[in-house]
């Protein structure tokens, strides 16, 4: 266990974590996941849309949002297409080779 004191913030914590291969690994994983996570909650912040606002939109509750917003859900591509409508904002979806 980390002595997790002798850091200033939580980007030192992470910083340490991340030099772990196994760790680096899966965060590198999750990435897309919370990139995506973040755009949301940016467009949704910048519009002045509540999670309960945004969840009526989608017919959905506002705990679904909190869930996804927290990285505690594996939304639907039905979920995240009508999250986009909802916050007016463009899908795209792409693989890279």
């Amino acid at each position: 266990m980390r002595n997790i004191s002798k850091f200033t913030d939580g980007n030192d914590f992470k910083r340490e974590l991340l030099k772990d291969k196994k760790v680096r690994v899966q965060y590198d994983k999750l990435e897309p996941r919370y990139a995506l996570i973040r755009q949301v909650l940016d467009a949704r912040i910048k519009k002045n849309i509540s999670q309960k606002v945004l969840a009526q939109k989608m017919g959905t509750k506002q705990s679904a949002i909190a869930r996804f917003e927290s990285g505690n859900a594996n939304p639907t591509l039905s979920f995240i297409e009508r999250l986009s409508r909802a916050i007016k904002a463009p899908l795209t979806i792409s693989i890279s080779q």
